[in-house]
């Protein structure tokens, strides 16, 4: 799998206080797809599964034939509203089971869909090198605030040793900005993923993203 160096993550929890969260959400995906985003993960950790759905359903709407759509934790939402692929914690369901689950369905489509997998030591990234999946995500990074209990920062020398541990594609996570993606790629890192620095103004953003990415 060939990852876009930016991989924008939108958070529901960012737009939950909003007095029209679902529409504010679809908005923000809109202005990701005119700022240059290629690929969205769409995460929830909420435990809503309504509500989930009928995001993801219309994330999906949104971003058919532009953008590739992963969804956070649930392979059976992604089977349901048609997504690309699911991306799992060390604490989800199995990529193994999840791949069983996704095999039918790329099938029908004639092209397998996504599985990523979230590390956060060397050792997950050596046992994720061996699993069924598409790419291996570590972090954080630098210090984040996206996670009510973030793992240990692993700093630039994790990416560096994640890298020398797998030849899978490597997204980097946690903290990551506009002033240090590019110390993250050089680490070694495929994609950088990026939930905070897109919030204020996603279309400068990403552009900007973009651009010192290369």
């Amino acid at each position: 799998m060939k990852l876009p160096r930016i991989y924008p993550i939108l958070d529901f929890s960012s737009f939950a206080v909003k007095p029209e969260p679902l529409g504010e959400t679809l908005r923000f995906a809109e202005e990701l797809l005119a700022g240059g985003a290629t690929i969205i993960q769409y995460r929830d950790k909420s435990g809503e599964t309504a509500r989930m759905l009928a995001c993801a359903r219309e994330l999906r709407r949104i971003t058919q034939g532009k953008a590739t759509l992963i969804i956070n934790d649930r392979a059976d939402i992604c089977l349901a509203a048609q997504a690309d692929g699911v991306h799992l914690g060390q604490d989800d369901l199995s990529p193994t089971a999840a791949r069983k689950i996704l095999f039918e369905e790329g099938k029908k489509r004639s092209r397998p869909l996504i599985v990523g997998f979230s590390t956060h030591n060397l050792e997950q990234v050596a046992q994720a090198d061996t699993m069924p999946i598409d790419y291996v995500a570590v972090g954080p990074v630098f210090s984040t605030s996206s996670k009510a209990n973030p793992d240990p920062v692993i700093g630039l020398e994790g990416v560096r040793q994640a890298r020398a541990a797998t030849q899978k594609p490597l997204v980097a996570i946690g903290g990551i900005t506009r002033k240090n993606c590019l110390q993250a790629r050089e680490a070694g890192a495929d994609a950088v993923a990026v939930i905070a620095d897109l919030l204020e103004s996603p279309v400068k953003a990403l552009e900007e993203f973009i651009r010192v990415l290369g």
